[in-house]
């Protein structure tokens, strides 16, 4: 029972850890102190979604549907596209963000314009959350390694396979949460505007690069 949710784990994380999209979005967020329990947690849901859709059997369904990967990857290489290009106009045109002082995730006092500030909260949240959601579902790998590659390794675990698939979601909770709430630790080094440009370049150059790389024969 404990080798397979160790193996889980170890699989689970040697999967995620890599330098990725979403992983970007998560440091970013935790950089700014923005969403980040709501973006750790909205990750970490959905590894689990796609680890149980593996583990249960049903990623074989799934590969009997390469049509459905295929639409999936051009959506997905067209999301990262535009989200690098972004992050390339606050780069090339900053606006001379720093790193956020307030934690979205906690309340605020109420105050005169309390309703508009909520609201702004709320929208903000909003679309962090979509374009969190989007980073997740919208990449094809996350399918062939949470899905396909974990789900047939977890075969291999027989009886043991959902402790197997616990290990994999222990991993992905703890390398989300760790990333969103540990990013803030680094924020003596990006404390100017200048950082902050530095940053979205190379978040630029990652995205549309991996969004290229979708398209392009393997």
């Amino acid at each position: 029972m404990l080798a397979s949710l160790l193996a889980g784990l170890g699989l689970g994380l040697s999967l995620i850890v890599a330098i990725g999209a979403q992983n970007l979005f998560v440091l970013r967020q935790g950089l700014r102190r923005e969403s980040v329990v709501l973006v750790a947690a909205i990750c970490a849901a959905s590894d689990a979604i796609l680890i149980v859709v593996g583990v249960s059997g049903l990623g074989a369904l799934l590969a009997a549907a390469p049509w459905l990967i295929e639409a999936v990857r051009w959506a997905g290489a067209v999301f990262l596209v535009s989200y690098g290009l972004l992050a390339a106009r606050r780069a090339w045109r900053p606006s001379g963000q720093t790193l956020a002082t307030v934690d979205e995730d906690r309340p605020t006092a109420p105050h005169a314009n309390g309703s508009g500030t909520a609201t702004r909260t709320r929208r903000s949240r909003t679309a962090v959350a979509l374009t969190c959601l989007a980073l997740t579902w919208l990449n094809p790998h996350v399918y062939l390694d949470t899905v396909f590659l974990l789900g047939a390794v977890a075969t291999t675990h027989g009886d043991l396979r959902w402790w197997f698939a616990a290990g994999a979601v222990l991993g992905s909770v703890l390398w989300f949460f760790g990333l969103a709430t540990g990013a803030r630790y680094l924020s003596r080094w990006l404390s100017t505007p200048r950082a902050w440009r530095i940053l979205d370049a190379a978040i630029a150059i990652m995205m549309i690069a991996l969004g290229i790389s979708l398209v392009l024969p393997h």
